[in-house]
């Protein structure tokens, strides 16, 4: 434990979960299953035995200063990394590694969104424990593979060795967010696993991976090394973030990477990205209804409502249906026709910014 650090990511605005998730509060900061803790509170708590509090960074939004350190206290400021501006997950991983590296050059590193739902958690520390022991010992780049259950088209997909031995497995291939055909053959083929976006690996693994393959993007979180953990470090952030570019780690080291490997892994995953996946997450009354808030049902099946607890809300005669309220946003819309959420979002701003 005293070499490993954990990194949070906790930037995204998370737009495919509105009305819920909004710009000044995106739905890492809520209690989306109604456990009494946040989403991020709930992802660093999965750390525990891990790491200790002090090696877990937090890389969020400038503006989301306040809500970090509201719903875990225990953060120092040093461990707070505010991004200026979102540039996808290669900028925002590279500055995090950048930093520990400066300060404990043997570190040992787990990347995690903090927006993940996973259900159980023994079971997924026993992986990260795999994963951790095996970046110990070598210089790979190791994700989480979580068994896919059905031809999902949301997701990246990767390709593994079958013939590798040990729970590490060599990476053949990534793909992202296959069309329905090709989700299914690779599903019939065995040889594929969900990319759960959690990642492991030494800090000088994940460095020379950036040198390699992310060059530009090396150089200039290198030239903050003297300056990480010190009161330039900030405006030194500021300044590099206008020169990256935006690419995700995926597209920007995983997909080039030869020194890539998957844990194999089931500990009841899901990225929580949109309303149809914290419904499949989520406990069914009778008629299959996802329900949080005071709501009576007549006739309705198959939908999630989650409306403030303040409000009674009647509904009669649904069936599949999104019905969504917070913060004077009502969002009512078929669950197979979630995907135009963004659509609805980029139309509310002309509505005006406080609905977004």
């Amino acid at each position: 434990m005293k070499q490993t650090y954990v990194v949070i990511m906790a930037g995204g605005v998370g737009t495919r979960f509105w009305p819920f998730s909004r710009t000044s509060n995106p739905k890492q900061f809520h209690d989306v299953l109604g456990t009494g803790k946040t989403l991020l509170q709930q992802t660093a708590e999965r750390f525990d035995g891990i790491c200790t509090p002090d090696h877990i960074y937090i890389v969020t939004s400038a503006e989301y200063k306040d809500l970090v350190k509201e719903q875990l206290p225990f953060l120092t400021d040093e461990q707070i990394l505010l991004e200026p501006v979102r540039r996808n997950t290669a900028p925002c991983i590279g500055y995090a590694c950048y930093k520990i590296a400066a300060k404990d050059p043997q570190a040992n590193i787990v990347v995690a969104p903090a927006d993940h739902i996973i259900l159980k958690e023994d079971a997924f520390r026993e992986r990260i424990r795999v994963a951790l022991a095996a970046t110990a010992e070598a210089d790979i780049l190791v994700t989480l593979g979580i068994q896919p259950s059905r031809p999902d088209t949301g997701y990246g997909y990767i390709q593994y060795m079958t013939d590798s031995e040990g729970e590490v497995k060599k990476v053949k291939t990534f793909t992202e967010k296959p069309h329905l055909e090709l989700a299914q053959q690779f599903l019939d083929s065995g040889e594929f696993v969900w990319n759960a976006g959690i990642f492991v690996w030494n800090a000088q693994a994940i460095l020379r991976a950036f040198e390699k393959h992310l060059p530009e993007m090396a150089e200039l979180f290198e030239e903050g090394n003297e300056l990480y953990y010190s009161e330039t470090e900030q405006p030194f952030i500021n300044r590099a973030y206008t020169h990256c570019r935006s690419i995700s780690i995926d597209n920007g080291v995983m997909e080039k990477a030869d020194n890539v490997y998957v844990v194999l892994s089931e500990f009841g995953w899901s990225d929580l990205g949109t309303w149809k996946s914290l419904y499949e997450v989520s406990g069914k009354d009778r008629n299959e209804n996802v329900i949080d808030g005071r709501v009576m049902l007549y006739d309705t099946t198959n939908c999630i409502i989650k409306t403030p607890k303040e409000r009674l809300v009647v509904v009669n005669g649904l069936d599949g249906y999104i019905v969504a309220e917070y913060d004077n946003v009502l969002l009512i819309c078929r669950k197979d026709e979630e995907q135009k959420v963004k659509d609805f979002v980029s139309d509310a701003k002309e509505k005006g910014t406080q609905f977004v």
